[in-house]
């Protein structure tokens, strides 16, 4: 089974500030250091064991792509050490590996050779690999001519032709149609059921989120935070608009769940409320009722433009239904300190059994990252039951008209 452990782990390159300066430290391997180090990682620590399923995020420049690197054995660390147990299969970069004069079959078969199969067994994955990466003819074709969607294709359908213990994935699938996203995300979903390790790297909140039990974020080469993927792309999302706008925090609430605040705090929200046709404040909603969303808001600096915006998540952080007052063309103008405002969104509850959460922004552009004023995950918590709607599944409630006719 696929085991990950990363101990201590760093990563440094050396800068030399003149031309000559590495000929001379080579020269001279006793004298003094003619270089500086600049590093990409330190001291990085975590565990995958067998059928976890991770995923990193960050900004650009982060360490992610490095981490993968080093994990995979295709660069070196300068600190700490790496263990890794069971069959290893990484998608790091588009295609890495292909020759483009020799044609997608040729390089299925270098590709499977590197992964150590032998001629027996390309032999009986070949045709699987020819069905999942669907791309006819040009299997036969120099790889040169194809796309970057379909040198994906390939490249994910040989890495995953057999189910490996450990599946190490590098934004590569944020390359392609979205036929093959699902189509791809659906095979590393049911190798992560079937037991296989998964470490991820991905932007995609909902790939993160769908697929893994556990995220980690870095953060100038280490690691800022780590736990589960709804309260880690929370803090991440706050982190990227606080940068220059204020503080981010966070606070356990009452049933456990972390909620993350971040803004300038020049505008703040002072209360937010659910209430129901009756006007009363309600924490339980049935099926397509119609609802009022109630958020206050006082003013402490005076800002030039105030969007409010919401969000309504389902229990595991996706995103069901957002807007805000800058799409709705409602803007507020020139505000002053002292002002308050009371934002009330209607809307019918057509969602499906289960518990919801809110989250608020307010910003001064068409989203929080910039001008950040104030923004709060799990604002407001309510559940949904089903009263008087005929049984259904899935996260919205779609009115029916089935017709039956005896032909």
């Amino acid at each position: 089974m696929g085991q990950v452990k990363v101990v201590n782990l760093g990563k440094a390159y050396k800068n030399y500030k003149r031309r000559w300066s590495r000929l001379f430290e080579w020269l001279s391997p006793a004298g003094k250091p003619r270089h500086e180090l600049k590093w990409i990682l330190q001291g990085i620590n975590f565990s995958l064991a067998p059928g976890d399923a991770v995923g990193i995020v960050g900004i650009n420049g982060a360490g992610k792509s490095t981490l993968l690197k080093l994990i995979t054995g295709t660069t070196r660390p300068s600190c700490g050490e790496v263990f890794v147990s069971g069959r290893v299969s990484a998608l790091l970069e588009l295609g890495m590996g292909f020759h483009p004069d020799f044609t997608g079959r040729q390089n299925v078969v270098m590709a499977s050779q590197l992964m150590g199969l032998n001629a027996e067994a390309i032999r009986l994955i070949m045709p699987k690999v020819e069905e999942f990466a669907e791309i006819g003819e040009y299997i036969d074709q120099p790889v040169r001519i194809y796309s970057s969607g379909m040198r994906i294709r390939l490249a994910f359908s040989v890495a995953t032709a057999i189910r490996p213990d450990v599946l190490i994935v590098d934004e590569a699938l944020s390359v392609g149609d979205t036929y093959f996203k699902h189509k791809s995300f659906d095979r590393i979903r049911k190798f992560s059921q079937q037991g296989t390790t998964l470490l991820i790297v991905s932007h995609d909140k909902g790939a993160i989120q769908n697929l893994c039990d556990r995220a980690i974020l870095l953060d100038g080469g280490r690691i800022a935070r780590q736990g589960l993927p709804e309260e880690v792309m929370d803090f991440y999302n706050a982190m990227i608009a606080q940068r220059g706008n204020g503080m981010v925090k966070q606070l356990e609430t009452a049933n456990g769940k972390l909620q993350t605040t971040s803004g300038s705090r020049q505008a703040r929200v002072e209360d937010i409320g659910l209430y129901d046709a009756q006007g009363q404040k309600t924490e339980n909603v049935k099926v397509g009722d119609l609802v009022e969303l109630q958020v206050r808001v006082k003013v402490y600096e005076e800002i030039d433009t105030l969007v409010m915006g919401y969000e309504i998540k389902d229990r595991l952080g996706q995103n069901v239904y957002g807007t805000n007052t800058w799409y709705s063309g409602q803007v507020l103008n020139h505000v002053r300190s002292g002002d308050e405002y009371r934002f009330g969104v209607t809307f019918s509850a057509n969602l499906g059994v289960g518990s919801y959460s809110v989250a608020i922004a307010l910003h001064g552009q068409d989203s929080h990252i910039n001008a950040n004023y104030y923004w709060q995950d799990l604002a407001l918590v309510f559940d949904v039951v089903n009263v008087g709607k005929i049984e259904f599944v899935g996260c919205n409630w779609m009115e029916p008209r089935i017709v039956v006719e005896n032909l």
